[in-house]
């Protein structure tokens, strides 16, 4: 009769292993979830005053050279990313979305001279709480950025 030990339950708290394995701790999820939701509270906001066609937005849109028409077309290109976004399924994929448009608002913003710190860089800042709070909350991100694949 041979003896032979079971395996232990796997803990219920994440390890270091786990984390450097590139499985997010409940504390990276968090955090991870409440930075993609502030990030995408504002895009919902920037999405629906152009839906909305608010004539401070439009004149703004205008005065960047962009037809007053394109407006509403803009807000919804920015709302079916967040809705790609917000899926867990295809968050990688509403990532990219946002990050393009979010590089076509830099575009306009350089072509108009606007400040660099006020304007020019504010989509490269809210890009980057869009792929951070992704990082946290994703695993397989986590484990394509730290191994490249």
């Amino acid at each position: 009769m041979s003896i032979t030990a079971t395996p232990a339950a796997a803990p219920a708290h994440t390890t270091a292993a786990h984390t450097a394995a590139g499985v997010p701790s409940r504390a990276a999820v968090r955090t991870g979830t409440v930075i993609s939701g502030l990030a995408g509270l504002f895009l919902l906001f920037d999405a629906s005053v152009k839906l909305l066609r608010l004539p401070s937005v439009v004149e703004a849109t205008v005065q960047l050279g962009f037809p007053a028409h394109t407006v509403q077309l803009m807000g919804t290109l920015l709302l079916v990313s967040l809705v790609v976004y917000a899926i867990p399924r295809t968050s990688v994929f509403g990532a990219v979305l946002i990050t393009g448009y979010l590089g076509g608002a830099v575009c306009a913003n350089v072509r108009v001279d606007a400040p660099l710190f006020g304007y020019v860089l504010f989509p490269v800042y809210t890009a980057v709480l869009v792929w951070l709070g992704l990082y946290l909350r994703n695993p397989a991100l986590r484990r394509l950025v730290r191994t490249g694949w």
